[in-house]
């Protein structure tokens, strides 16, 4: 889970315009976070199967946000890749 002040940094980061929060260039940041946050934990707790179950649902909320991108504005899809990298 991230700490708001993370999450806020994030959203200024990728925001598209001064009041966006809910952009898919920002969704896809914030779960990109997300989800090395909770690999990280799953490398300690190797048991923790409910949060495995979660970090799978994010990753395909992930994948699925970044395939709505790429086919609606691929331009901005290339443009959130060369930042993430």
């Amino acid at each position: 889970m991230l700490n708001p002040e993370k999450k806020k940094r994030i959203i200024e980061k990728f925001k598209t315009h001064s009041t966006d929060t809910g952009s898919p260039q920002v969704q896809i940041a914030i779960l990109t976070e997300e989800v090395k946050e909770l690999t990280e934990h799953l490398k300690t707790h190797k048991k923790d199967f409910s949060s495995r179950r979660g970090l799978i649902k994010k990753v395909s909320e992930r994948r699925r946000l970044m395939k709505y991108l790429k086919r609606e504005d691929a331009k901005a899809y290339d443009d959130l890749m060369a930042k993430m990298a």
